[in-house]
């Protein structure tokens, strides 16, 4: 005759092997994953607030396999960039404009990269934080994707103004005054929450609008 305990340790086994198994996350979804909690808590606590321990139990991970992902702060701060501030297809349409001294078009792109419907906000909140508590990535930000920016716009409006399409300005501050109205707009709905007057669409051509009408050189006669 067969025991019970054998009997039970039989069907303990065959249940074993019948239960199903968690899906085992891979090397990429969980570097995602650990990026995606490093950036919220970041947002929300500031970098001095935020430690890799919180980090990783937030993640829940241990604290060595999110150093396996990112061995340093450094890495995940360029991690978090390059999930957040992902420039390729809008730097490719601008330089096009560009070349083809599509003002409107040029001006449009800018703006509506960073005033559109959805919008993640998270990136702004990280660059307050890390800018107030004179943080790396702060100036890693500025080097690698907004000086780009700011610098092919000014060189631009010197071209253009070379041209005499554009008024005799100052093509550094003009540059900083069209972002400075996007970081404005930005402050204004995404931190302190105040609502659109017009939608994200109306905005960016409201403007575009204005902007291009104080820069453009008008003609003699009109």
């Amino acid at each position: 005759m067969v025991s019970d305990y054998l009997l039970t340790m039989n069907k303990a086994r065959t249940s074993s092997r019948q239960r199903p198994q968690p899906p085992r996350t891979s090397g990429t979804e969980r570097q995602a994953s650990l990026i995606s909690t490093a950036t919220s808590l970041f947002a929300k606590n500031g970098f001095t607030g935020t430690t890799t321990k919180q980090i990783a139990k937030a993640a829940g991970v241990s604290e060595a396999l999110l150093f396996k992902h990112f061995p340093t702060k450094h890495a995940l701060y360029n991690a978090i960039l390059a999930e957040k501030a992902h420039y390729s297809g809008l730097r490719e349409a601008v330089e096009e404009a560009t070349k083809k001294r599509d003002d409107e078009r040029l001006f449009m792109l800018l703006a509506s990269y960073r005033i559109r419907k959805g919008a993640d906000p998270t990136l702004l909140r990280l660059l307050l934080f890390s800018a107030l508590e004179g943080h790396e990535l702060s100036n890693m930000f500025f080097q690698q994707q907004y000086r780009v920016f700011h610098d092919l716009l000014a060189g631009y409006i010197r071209r253009r103004i070379e041209d005499g399409a554009f008024r005799p300005v100052n093509p550094v501050l003009a540059a900083r005054a069209f972002f400075g109205i996007i970081l404005h707009h930005r402050l204004l709905h995404d931190i302190y929450g105040l609502p659109m007057h017009l939608s994200h669409e109306a905005t960016v051509v409201e403007y575009v609008s204005l902007f291009l009408g104080g820069l453009v050189r008008q003609s003699p006669n009109s």
